[in-house]
């Protein structure tokens, strides 16, 4: 195991790195108008996480060992299809309510 020492330690310098990573740009950009080329790329790192968020949850779930099951594939297309609409509460309201429902209706909780 990892000494008393070092924990805090480590736990000191991330935190102090994280800090740091905030405050480059809240901190020093936070006043200031941003270049319209820098605004149009962060239109689009919104669409690239979320995904990127869901897709391992959706094809390799830890609920079911790894495997993927029809209920969260159908819950995924159901939420994309709504998300086509651009509402992002009602995608993700419209996918939680589909993967619940087709997983009571499996009965595979």
């Amino acid at each position: 195991m990892i000494s008393d020492t070092a924990f805090w330690l480590l736990t000191a310098g991330l935190g102090i790195g994280t800090f740091l990573i905030r405050f480059s740009f809240l901190g020093l950009l936070g006043g200031r108008q941003l270049p319209d080329w820098a605004l149009l790329h962060l239109k689009y790192v919104g669409v690239a996480v979320f995904p990127a968020l869901v897709a391992p949850l959706v094809l390799w779930p830890e609920a079911t060992g790894g495997t993927t099951d029809l209920p969260r594939l159908l819950a995924a297309l159901i939420a994309f299809a709504v998300g086509l609409r651009g509402n992002v509460i009602a995608t993700i309201l419209a996918g939680m309510a589909a993967l619940y429902g087709l997983q009571f209706l499996t009965g595979s909780f």
